[in-house]
């Protein structure tokens, strides 16, 4: 077994990847402080085909150097779109038909490992600030609470890692 090249990784240019077929699915990031972590998201998008991240109330923007650091270009390929008003895009998804899902420990909450989705539905996910999480409002308008169940002594996932297990898991499940 031998390391493989980036040659060898035959990946697509960002045409290509702008003209792939996407996953039915939407990023949403509310008030997310970390640059990083939004450039973590766009590299996850970006590995799983996304169809577009929404970033919302402070969630900052392409470019910035922070962002391009962890994001590694992948700000060019995913398509993304500032929003101000979580609720204002809660809506108007819901009036196009999307399933949209929070990322949070909540009462009633769906857990990661016992949910169902249906391919053909458009699904948005959302994911909160570092510290408040998702608001009891994007709650509110969610059509379902996810969580990832954890069972140390923290309670809480660092945003990077949790977007990746949950898109991943949609990936996984619409493909």
């Amino acid at each position: 077994m031998r390391k493989l090249k980036n040659i060898e990784l035959k990946r697509k240019t960002v045409n290509q990847y702008k003209n792939s077929k996407k996953t039915n699915l939407i990023i949403i990031l509310d008030d997310i402080r970390s640059l990083n972590n939004i450039g973590s998201v766009f590299r996850t998008c970006d590995a799983f085909l996304i169809e577009k991240i929404y970033l919302c109330g402070i969630t900052a923007c392409p470019p910035h150097k922070d962002i391009q650091k962890t994001a590694l270009g992948s700000t060019e390929s995913v398509e993304w779109e500032y929003v101000e008003n979580i609720s204002d895009l809660l809506l108007k998804l819901k009036k196009n038909k999307t399933k949209i899902w929070s990322i949070e420990q909540a009462n009633n909450s769906k857990k990661l490992t016992n949910f169902s989705i249906k391919k053909d539905e458009k699904h948005a996910v959302i994911f909160g600030n570092e510290v408040k999480g998702v608001s009891d409002i994007a709650i509110g308008l969610s059509d379902d609470v996810l969580e990832i169940e954890q069972h140390g002594t923290k309670h809480s996932l660092n945003i990077s890692v949790c977007s990746g297990i949950i898109i991943w898991e949609f990936f996984r499940r619409l493909s």
